[in-house]
């Protein structure tokens, strides 16, 4: 499927999947800001896309643009590739979850499908990548996310951590140090609205984690009831 398609647009497709995964359709300026190119070259690029044969996005100035539906099944190749690469690094190679992701945009272009094909097979056909992010399955189906972000939780929810964006090396270092990792278990004791910060307990740490907006956003949790283990 995406032996035709360049890596530059193999890169807008992942982009404007999860664009269009949580609001519906992908922004030019929202795709530029992710991709840290300028409007007008995404425009441009959107255009050519468009063009394809076959078409990989649908495109309408100043209404964003969508997958076709074989611009989502390259997305959902080109996604496989790269959370199957992370996990092999991660759980074969030992690279730590925050290096993982750059070392796998740079092989996600390259590996054929028999290597995609053995690198699954080693791993043991993994639904999930070290960042909790569902791996598109063989067939290209995926896992519908059902989770919450963490901050929409209030006191005294409790939640298990499902998901962490995985762009930020940063951030997975901060959140590695607070054992905020795919399974943690927490407990929220305080919300502030003047600043939107959470007050947490993490299951198995003595000391509280303030965490902000900027933090709580790219972390996606599974609310559980009172009490359940």
């Amino acid at each position: 499927m995406i032996v035709n398609i360049s890596p530059a647009s193999q890169d807008y497709l992942k982009v404007i999947y999860d664009l269009s995964e949580q609001h519906g359709r992908a922004a030019t300026s929202q795709i530029a800001e992710q991709l840290e190119i300028k409007p007008a070259s995404v425009t441009g690029m959107l255009q050519k896309m468009a063009k394809e044969d076959p078409p990989l996005v649908e495109y309408k100035k100043h209404q964003g643009v969508t997958l076709t539906c074989d611009g989502e099944k390259a997305a959902l190749e080109i996604m496989r590739h790269h959370r199957l690469l992370e996990s092999f690094l991660h759980e074969i190679l030992g690279y730590s979850w925050d290096e993982v992701h750059e070392e796998a945009e740079r092989l996600e272009h390259v590996i054929s499908e028999d290597m995609e094909r053995r690198i699954a097979a080693v791993l043991g056909n993994p639904s999930r990548d070290p960042h909790g992010q569902p791996i598109p399955t063989q067939k290209l189906e995926i896992q519908a996310l059902t989770d919450t972000p963490m901050g929409e939780l209030r006191p005294p929810q409790n939640a298990i951590v499902q998901r962490v964006h995985d762009n930020d090396p940063e951030l997975l270092r901060y959140l590695a140090d607070l054992g905020l990792q795919p399974g943690a278990r927490l407990t929220v004791l305080a919300y502030v609205h003047f600043d939107q910060t959470l007050h947490v307990q993490i299951e198995g740490r003595e000391e509280t984690a303030v965490l902000g907006p900027s933090i709580t956003g790219r972390i996606f949790v599974e609310l559980e009831q009172h009490g359940q283990k």
